[in-house]
């Protein structure tokens, strides 16, 4: 009985050395080898890259203790030198494990080619737009006499006409020729002093002038309805697109 009793005292002690060594094994191995395995706690800031070249990029990296892989994929932005940085992943200023790789987009060398859109006839409040949309800029706005104002007669690219379809670089800037609204035909202005206020619209139109303001007011010899007073004056030299004003008796019709 009391053999048995020392063996079985012996078996518990064999235990309680083999626990408390796996303990101590596993209490080694969590705190000391695995930190230094995986450099726990040993984290680096990644720094900004935005705006760097590539050059400039790995020496960054490289004090940083961090690596790259250049992405496959480049973009491309006119305000940034060829092969900048455009983006980064992981972002700047995230905390990673020393040695970690940073994947970079970097800027073309060359920008890339689009077809140049028609901006002909399209009014020059809604170029910006399309040209804003296609990756372009608007460039000198050019006024030429043309009755159209604020009317796009042409664009260029680098002082030549392009037509729709031909292709600029993105960012590329695009000059405009504009109508001033004017023309430069020289017409003498028709008397409408004693028209009826309908037949003088239309003969302002016909004429290639403009109608501006119509001011109403009573006139004892002339009826209702009809102009006694215009500016500019009848058989004055203007040019095409000119804005009429009349005077027209009666009061305005709401």
């Amino acid at each position: 009985m009391s053999g048995f009793s020392y063996s079985l005292k012996k078996v518990i002690i064999n235990i309680i050395v083999i626990l408390a060594l796996s303990f101590l094994l596993g209490f080694l191995f969590l705190q000391l080898y695995l930190p230094m395995y995986t450099n726990h706690g040993e984290t680096v800031s990644v720094p900004d890259l935005s705006g760097y070249t590539f050059d400039e990029s790995i020496d960054i990296l490289d004090n940083s203790g961090l690596k790259y892989e250049v992405s496959l994929d480049s973009g491309f932005s006119t305000d940034e030198k060829a092969l900048a940085v455009l983006k980064q992943i992981p972002a700047a200023e995230e905390q990673v494990k020393s040695g970690r790789k940073i994947y970079l987009t970097l800027n073309a060398r060359n920008a890339p080619l689009i077809k140049m859109p028609n901006l002909v006839n399209m009014l020059l409040k809604n170029v910006q737009e399309t040209l804003a949309n296609m990756g372009l800029e608007r460039g000198e706005i050019i006024y030429v006499p043309d009755i159209g104002i604020n009317v796009v007669l042409e664009q260029r690219y680098r002082g030549v006409s392009i037509n729709e379809g031909f292709e600029v670089p993105k960012g590329a800037k695009i000059d405009l020729v504009v109508g001033d609204g004017l023309g430069n035909q020289i017409l003498s202005v028709p008397n409408f002093v004693g028209m009826d206020e309908t037949d003088a619209e239309f003969l302002i139109l016909g004429s290639g002038l403009r109608l501006g303001q119509k001011n109403y007011s009573k006139n004892d010899t002339i009826p209702t309805g009809y102009v006694f007073k215009q500016t500019p004056e009848a058989n004055m030299q203007v040019k095409t697109g000119e804005i009429i004003d009349l005077w027209i008796s009666g009061e305005r019709d709401f």
